[in-house]
């Protein structure tokens, strides 16, 4: 995979330089206590806490009077908060908490799309010191349920809409939720019974409030991530958590104070929150928020007036637009953007070049899980991309291929191009603390002085990582260990296919064999024939052992609402098995 397509050295448009220019000797500096000095810390010594860096710090000095927030309603509307408008709303909504008996490591929940009111009571769960619990707001009751169980909410703060469809039937289910805080249409009161008012409280509130002091270790966030089986996992992540959201924002997305940063991740999701709240804000720049859902003319129209300079999308995202085509993107002016990023699964080689036609940048990958809090591994702005690399571990972050030895321990694998899993060394701020009342699921994530991630890899000789595929997606057939990404990158070269998503099918003779299901790009149709092209296409590049031997179209492939494909659902329905767990899947509801 690695040597179909060139290399791309595609420095950033004029402005500011990268603020990473030399990677080695960047790597060979940094120090994750230089890091922390960037950060104000709370006045008087009294700690570390995510608001006073996010906010605070700018909203009392130069920065004061800069838009922090461009909000972007659906229907139109466009609000701008500055960082002393973010202060003074998150003090409120601080004080509104302590109003409730909302203290210190009690968990909040938050359902709601991206409204104004998400990102204020979040800056205001940080500086009263309780848990931000984000929760996506396309899910179902059940899953909804399960995440508040789990994490035993106190508080849940959502709409008037989301509460009396998805919400007001769990109540009794609940019995640790204490209260709930319902968003309704501002200046219309809330009538819903046993509910207080979100704009009544906050009106009533007053914006003078002192954050407490923070242990850089106090518990900040809970983010829930779903494995192939089991129950959703709460990942646990602490204030110290800041420091490596502002320092990968600035190395991995090259943010400067000058940016206009569009992430269009939902804050439902880690990268919405890592990403699309706090490192943006600890570094100064001016986000914007846009409330719809995808569109691709409405995005390009975003990018075009909101002079976006920085975008950090998903590739499922990337994927739709490249299905319908370059020729609406004629009619936009893109000259603003000067760095593009992507993440949420493996980009594929075919849609980081397509960046460069589209938009006249390449797309730049970056890898990293719920669990690890922030960006691990990227191809940062002032170096080559290799098209469908992870990239280089970020200053900081230690990172090996391992495998097991004959006696079960883990060893670091040396040799450059072996396939093994990923491992980081722990210690960075922003790893997880642990799974929220699960000490030995926890527990299993470590070995051997390493956190395993779950992901297979190859490393290169220059210390560029490949991503190969998750451990549990990995296709054993005739002896050989294929990867699906791989596979799904070459089909994805074909100029028929928007969409891949491979799996292992049971053989009698081979194990396994590769089965691929492809969906197509518009102005394609399925047949026999383009079936058989798609084959002969993938045989000749791949070798017939790595090829699939089977392909199937569909309309569209199933995805989690955070944009990756879910191989786990194709197998089952291939299968006739149990799809098991669907509340994070697109389109479904539980």
């Amino acid at each position: 995979m690695e040597g179909r397509l060139e290399p791309i050295l595609k420095r950033p448009r004029p402005g500011s330089p990268p603020n990473l220019i030399d990677y080695e000797t960047a790597k060979s500096a940094f120090t994750w206590e230089a890091a922390r000095r960037e950060l104000d810390g709370l006045p008087e010594g009294k700690g570390l806490n995510i608001a006073h860096e996010a906010v605070d710090r700018h909203a009392d000095g130069p920065r004061r009077n800069q838009t922090a927030l461009r909000w972007l309603g659906k229907k139109g509307e466009v609000r701008e908060f500055t960082y002393a408008d973010l202060k003074n709303l998150s003090n409120r909504f601080a004080n509104v908490l302590k109003r409730l008996g909302i203290g210190p490591g009690d968990r909040v929940y938050l359902l709601a799309g991206r409204i104004p009111e998400l990102y204020v009571a979040a800056l205001g769960i940080f500086k009263n010191r309780s848990v931000f619990c984000p929760l996506f707001s396309a899910f179902g009751p059940e899953p909804i349920r399960a995440r508040m169980a789990i994490g035993e909410a106190k508080l849940l703060v959502t709409t008037e809409a989301l509460y009396r469809k998805k919400v007001a039937g769990l109540r009794p289910l609940l019995p640790k939720l204490e209260q709930v805080l319902l968003v309704g249409e501002e200046g219309k009161p809330t009538d819903v019974h046993d509910t207080h008012d979100f704009h009544q409280l906050m009106q009533e509130a007053g914006e003078d409030f002192t954050i407490g002091p923070t242990e850089p270790e106090d518990p900040a966030l809970l983010h829930f991530t779903s494995g192939t089986t089991g129950t959703p996992k709460g990942a646990v992540h602490v204030h110290e958590a800041v420091v490596a959201h502002h320092i990968t924002g600035k190395l991995a997305l090259d943010l400067h104070p000058d940016d206009i940063f569009w992430c269009t991740a939902d804050p439902g999701w880690v990268t919405g929150t890592s990403y699309g709240i706090i490192a943006p804000l600890t570094n100064g720049v001016t986000s914007i928020i846009d409330e719809a859902e995808f569109d691709a003319e409405r995005w390009y129209g975003i990018l075009q007036d909101q002079k976006v300079t920085v975008w950090y999308t998903a590739p499922t995202a990337i994927r739709m637009m490249m299905k319908i085509g370059l020729e609406p993107l004629s009619k936009y002016d893109f000259s603003a953007l000067r760095f593009l990023a992507s993440v949420g699964e493996p980009l594929n080689p075919e849609a980081v070049v397509w960046g460069e036609r589209a938009f006249g940048l390449p797309f730049h990958d970056n890898w990293w899980q719920t669990e690890t809090g922030g960006i691990m591994i990227a191809n940062f702005a002032a170096l080559e991309i290799h098209p469908g690399a992870m990239g280089r571990p970020l200053p900081g972050i230690e990172a090996a291929i391992v495998g097991k030895t004959e006696t079960g321990e883990i060893a670091v694998i040396e040799a450059p191009g072996v396939q093994g899993e990923l491992a980081l060394r722990p210690g960075w701020p922003s790893m997880f603390r642990g799974y929220w009342n699960e000490p030995e699921r926890y527990r299993k994530c470590f070995a051997g002085g390493w956190y395993l991630t779950g992901d297979l890899a190859k490393r290169e000789k220059n210390g560029t990582f490949w991503f190969v595929g998750r451990a549990d997606d990995v296709i054993k057939t005739s002896g050989h260990l294929i990867g699906p990404f791989e596979v799904e990158s070459v089909l994805m070269e074909h100029p028929a296919v928007a969409e891949a998503g491979v799996i292992g099918k049971p053989d009698p003779v081979a194990m396994e064999v590769v089965k691929a299901f492809v969906s197509l790009k518009s102005g394609h149709e399925p047949s026999e024939a383009l079936r058989r092209d798609l084959l002969a296409f993938a045989r000749t590049r791949l070798g017939a052992a790595v090829a699939p031997k089977e392909i199937d179209f569909r309309p569209s492939l199933p995805r989690t609402r955070s944009g990756k494909i879910m191989r786990r659902l194709l197998k089952a329905q291939e299968l006739g098995l149990p799809i098991g767990d669907t509340s994070t899947l697109e389109g479904m509801e539980s």
